[in-house]
């Protein structure tokens, strides 16, 4: 018998067949043809297309993970729509929006992702882990489950159209989203500092920004001009509002807000939604208003955003997906966290397989876990007042951006993220840019204050767009994600980055010195020299001086 095998069973049990679980069943049958796989899904199918689950925008890891590393592009091309990049538009209480400043990139940007139909997907995923020899078994309620100690199996029972089963087996994953049944059993879960609530629903039918102007300029700014196929961003203070298109023929929505800024008792129906949406977003009311736009659901979800105690164990179980952590859906993280657990669960069910110890990576791949969650979640804590500021919110998107492509997304890109050498050899610089990420997220923070405390920044009322594909070194950043790159090469790409967050660090806090000259920048003056003058800067003329110097207070 080969090490790590129970003999009764399977190998793995996944709890949930949703996209944590069915991912993670195709990425170990990738990985270990012999390996027994079994998925236990509540859901029966196929499901609903359109009206079934959110979390549907991907960003460049999760896209990354779906398309290379398990192998579907060839679906996400034909079956899914091709994302447009995020778009942000500055349009609270506004009905003109080509009058609106506009971020986002004139044309698509070289690395791929897409707006990815749930239902769609998992009808799909699900045939995938069938064709693959796994047991796929749906329909099903897990009525309860034993953890196994030691070398012990784990026991799950559970019930299929009226019939009780048992089953045992040697690793146990929770992929059952904020069921979180390993989570609930061991009392795992953990509130983060992150209070905020959504409310959520799609509609028939696609809607397209550019049906909003008549303005034959503003519509072709984008070639093609599909801003349709962005993940729109509709931003005002305390709050933003998505819609994603779905390959279904459907459009996805949502209001995502502070719960202080906005109490979700003021839009927790279908009505109060649409009547908060006439006060902050008119012109998208206006289209949803039209009749072939009619309603398929409507949800919503008080404090969205948590953290858990523990994710991965040496007693061999492990927690992927909801089930474990959740930010928040601005930027798009989820599918990017599915594919960080997930490979970090492939990792250790490997060794486990191979008979090597496993358990001290559990701890350190858990450590990194929590790091990326914690480094992801200061993008997002008490940042929702800035969602409105039309001259921080720009920059703060840019910094974003970099941060997560300087560092993150090339870790995943190259499939270092198991690489322990190479992250000990780096550990120096991660911890350098975790503390300017900080750093800068808080001078952001402060930026937004100090116009608070003035009265804002005065709208820009003339249409820009703030074109990200324009800045040469940004659009570099998401070109490089796909370079092979060896070890030394890896090394100094790090480094390079963490030098382009530094140079831009220095000029954020210049103009935000500019504009507010009592702000305070110590915290980033000591973690390295701020007050030699940038020779190139990086965001130039034309972006700066529309994002910043045209909005002077």
């Amino acid at each position: 018998m080969n090490a790590g095998v129970t003999p009764q069973g399977a190998d793995v049990v996944i709890l949930g067949g949703g996209l944590a679980g069915l991912t993670l069943a195709l990425q170990l049958r990738q990985q270990d043809a012999a390996l027994r796989i079994t998925v236990i899904e509540r859901h029966r199918h196929p499901v609903r297309e359109a009206a079934f689950k959110v979390g549907e925008s991907t960003v460049e890891i999760g896209a990354h993970y779906l398309s290379s590393v398990l192998g579907l592009r060839e679906h996400l091309d034909t079956e899914q729509l091709r994302k447009f990049g995020f778009r942000f538009f500055f349009s609270d209480g506004r009905s003109d929006i080509d009058r609106c400043t506009e971020i986002g990139v004139s044309r698509i940007l070289p690395v791929s992702s897409w707006q990815i139909d749930r239902g769609r997907f998992e009808n799909f995923l699900g045939e995938r882990v069938r064709a693959a020899g796994i047991e796929f078994i749906d329909g099903a309620v897990v009525r309860g489950f034993d953890l196994g100690a030691g070398s012990e199996a784990h026991r799950v029972r559970f019930e299929r159209d009226g019939q009780s089963h048992e089953m045992q087996s040697r690793w146990l994953i929770d992929a059952a989203g904020r069921a979180g049944l390993i989570k609930r059993k061991l009392d795992l879960a953990q509130p983060n500092a992150h209070d905020v609530n959504a409310v959520w629903w799609r509609v028939d039918g696609h809607i397209d920004p550019n049906d909003w102007s008549d303005d034959a300029g503003w519509r072709a700014r984008c070639t093609p001009p599909d801003r349709w196929r962005s993940t729109n961003h509709m931003c005002g203070p305390g709050y933003w509002f998505w819609l994603i298109p779905l390959a279904s023929g459907a459009h996805s929505l949502g209001i995502v807000c502070d719960a202080s800024m906005h109490p979700l008792e003021t839009m927790n129906t279908h009505a109060k939604a649409m009547a908060w949406l006439r006060e902050h977003q008119p012109r998208v009311a206006a289209a949803l208003d039209e009749p072939q736009h009619a309603v398929q659901d409507f949800m919503f979800l008080r404090h969205f955003s948590y953290g858990c105690k523990q994710v991965f164990s040496r007693e061999r179980w492990a927690l992927t997906g909801e089930a474990g952590v959740f930010l928040d859906p601005f930027y798009s993280p989820g599918s990017d966290f599915i594919a960080l657990s997930n490979t970090y669960i492939c990792d250790l069910i490997a060794r486990d397989r191979a008979g090597t110890a496993f358990a001290p990576f559990a701890s350190l791949y858990e450590q990194l876990y929590f790091s990326f969650y914690e480094n992801t979640l200061t993008l997002y804590q008490d940042q929702y007042p800035l969602f409105g500021d039309v001259q921080v919110m720009p920059v703060k998107v840019i910094w974003d951006y970099t941060f997560y492509w300087a560092l993150l997304a090339p870790l995943y890109f190259t499939q270092r993220q198991c690489d322990l050498n190479m992250l000990g050899r780096l550990r120096n610089e991660f911890t350098q840019a975790s503390a300017l990420n900080r750093a800068m997220q808080r001078l952001l923070r402060a930026w937004g204050e100090h116009n608070r405390a003035q009265g804002g920044p005065p709208l820009q009322d003339d249409g820009r767009m703030l074109d990200q594909y324009a800045i040469g070194w940004f659009y570099e950043l998401n070109r490089a994600l796909t370079d092979e790159l060896d070890d030394e090469a890896f090394a100094s790409r790090v480094r390079g980055n963490i030098a382009c967050m530094q140079a831009l660090a220095v000029e954020i806090l210049e103009r935000a010195r500019a504009k507010h000259p009592a702000i305070d920048g110590t915290e980033l003056d000591a973690l390295f020299d701020t007050t030699s003058p940038v020779p190139a800067p990086l965001l130039t003329a034309d972006w700066y001086a529309q994002a910043i110097a045209e909005t002077a207070l």
